[in-house]
């Protein structure tokens, strides 16, 4: 072998394991981001559809930062699906920060009446199980999905608020 081919190899070798630390890096495991809605508000709606303000604090727990260029929403109230909205917004959360997003959601007439016809069978809206499933998406590693569970306690009618 050739001091050049012996060399040429040996850079490879190097290029290859310094590849190699590199992805797996990148690879570690993150944990899954705390997401809990705060506040939802009403915003003005379109004929049949209605519209809120969906705010959600974001926590992350990791080591890295968290870019995102752009924000996807579902949230289902009692098993049913509610309302769906989506946000052109970018961040940034630093490793070990959190912040607030507002993200606007839209409930169509239909999800309504289906709401409406599942709190009919209720005795109470208190305790309402939700789930809002969610992605920031875009940045350096890729789409962040996540999900937040609870319980909503919806106003009691002819009390104040929303």
């Amino acid at each position: 072998m050739t001091a050049l081919l012996r060399s040429t190899l040996r850079l490879c070798l190097a290029a290859t394991l310094a590849l190699s630390f590199v992805s797996c890096a990148l690879l570690q495991q993150r944990d899954p981001l705390n997401v809990n809605v705060i506040g939802i508000d009403p915003l003005p709606g379109q004929d049949l559809e209605l519209r809120m303000a969906v705010k959600i604090r974001v926590q992350n727990p990791n080591e890295t930062p968290v870019d995102f260029d752009g924000i996807a929403l579902n949230l289902e109230v009692n098993d049913q699906p509610l309302a769906a909205g989506v946000s052109d917004q970018r961040g940034h959360i630093g490793r070990y920060e959190e912040t607030v997003i507002v993200v606007p959601v839209s409930i169509s007439a239909f999800s309504v009446l289906r709401q409406a016809y599942g709190l009919g069978r209720t005795q109470s809206l208190q305790g309402l199980p939700y789930v809002l499933r969610g992605k920031l998406a875009g940045g350096p590693l890729g789409t962040v999905r996540f999900v937040d569970k609870g319980k909503l306690d919806l106003p009691q009618p002819g009390s104040t608020g929303w």
